[in-house]
């Protein structure tokens, strides 16, 4: 990705101090998901990243992940699954729990939303600890699917979420060291 575009997209995402509880500064990207030509580039550079990972599908976490994670399926011509809070998914499903920076949460995935020998892409707008991320991987594993790589719009770099998807392939348009 370009200076250029790195320095556009950081400029309209809006940092929320002591949200949603002290000491957390929230990445608000609402101002980017609100100009269409920051959210196409966005979207397109995110596939960009993607697209030599020959993806059969992209997962996501409700619900900050459904925001960029369908366009990005539909940019890689790729399907989209959605991964939801327990009790929201209608057919049988699978769990696994994680852990946020500031909490513990559960996701569940239809049994049969991943085919065995899938080729998916976890994403979601944003990496800090990685146990979203990591459940989403356990998930897709659990039904038998290849996690062929981790992309995100924003990276939290100094919360170490990268090591804890190693040894998966992991991009992020935007990092943040502090």
């Amino acid at each position: 990705m370009s200076v250029e575009l790195d320095q556009s997209l950081r400029a309209l995402v809006r940092e929320i101090p002591d949200f949603p509880r002290p000491g957390i500064a929230f990445k608000d990207i609402t101002p980017l998901l609100a100009d269409p030509l920051a959210l196409t580039a966005a979207v397109r550079a995110l596939a960009e990243l993607a697209r030599p990972l020959a993806v059969d599908c992209v997962i996501a976490a409700e619900a900050r992940g459904f925001l960029l994670g369908p366009a990005l399926a539909l940019e890689l011509g790729a399907g989209f699954v959605l991964a939801r809070k327990p009790g929201k998914l209608p057919y049988e499903t699978i769990s696994a729990e994680y852990e946020l920076e500031y909490g513990a949460n559960q996701l569940e995935l239809h049994t049969d939303a991943v085919r065995g020998g899938a080729r998916v892409l976890v994403h979601d707008d944003l990496l800090a600890t990685g146990g979203t991320a990591e459940a989403l991987c356990e998930l897709v594993e659990q039904l038998g699917g290849e996690v062929v790589g981790c992309g995100f719009l924003i990276e939290l770099a100094f919360l170490s979420g990268r090591e804890r998807l190693a040894p998966r392939q992991m991009h992020a348009l935007i990092s943040y060291e502090s």
